[in-house]
């Protein structure tokens, strides 16, 4: 499969687009996709984008690739520095801490509804889904365990029925996802986690829409009050100094 390198050892995994289709939906469908497959905190070095070589990858021009990172930086996933290049966009730890915020709000609120519109089936799916990692080996297969936690996340999202909840979220998501996948396994996250999630799953089993949406809550907040006391790393590694934000980057 085609791929297209980005910087330090990053990359994104390119498919071939159908030339049948606009090139530059299809070009930024598949860049957003795989930026947000891209593990953007999991190293110091700023990801830059290498446009010749998503353009190779893609199998099309130049035109629908600068098409789509117009798109792209206007919903906040990449930025263009003159003279430098297209890099995918990093928040600072105060922006991070706001957008889980955020999210915990959401997500409570995708958990009532869940309560009260999932189906059994669904929830059911949920008790599946974590239920190989109770007995205690989320430290062996943290990758694993990381990917379940995601899914987690994002089926409560689903099952809520709210398609303007999984729209306001989305472009959320690319942060929500790496800062999970970072922080899940510090300071024993992953065991908390899994607690957490039962009683999330509980709720929903019962249909207890209050009970669903604080825990959810909860357990969103806990990651941002996780970032706030652990998360200098994300300032750091970008030159930042802790606790402040870049203003330059995201104006």
């Amino acid at each position: 499969m085609p791929e297209a390198s980005a910087r330090a050892g990053q990359t994104l995994v390119m498919p071939r687009l159908d030339t049948g289709t606009s090139f530059r939906k299809e070009a930024y469908a598949a860049l957003k996709r795989a930026i947000t497959a891209m593990d953007i905190y999991g190293q110091a070095q700023e990801i830059r984008l290498d446009e010749r070589r998503l353009s190779e990858g893609l199998g099309v021009s130049r035109t629908p690739i600068r098409e789509a990172m117009t798109l792209l930086e206007q919903e906040g996933f990449v930025r263009t520095r003159p003279r430098r290049g297209i890099y995918v966009v990093r928040k600072t730890k105060r922006e991070i801490v706001e957008m889980i915020t955020v999210m915990a709000a959401l997500e409570s609120m995708a958990a009532r509804l869940a309560a009260e519109r999932a189906a059994d089936s669904d929830i059911a799916g949920l008790r599946c889904l974590m239920a190989e990692f109770r007995t205690g080996n989320e430290g062996e297969r943290r990758a694993e365990y990381s990917d379940a936690n995601i899914a987690f996340h994002q089926a409560i999202i689903r099952m809520s029925g709210c398609a303007l909840l999984a729209e306001m979220t989305g472009n959320l998501f690319i942060h929500m996802r790496a800062i999970r996948k970072i922080t899940i396994h510090q300071e024993n996250r992953a065991t908390r986690s899994i607690t957490d999630h039962f009683r999330i799953i509980e709720a929903l089993e019962r249909r207890d829409p209050e009970l669903a949406e604080r825990l959810a809550r909860e357990h969103t907040l806990g990651l941002a009050a996780h970032v706030e006391q652990h998360g200098d790393f994300l300032d750091t590694a970008r030159g930042v100094a802790p606790g402040t934000m870049n203003q330059t980057m995201y104006k």
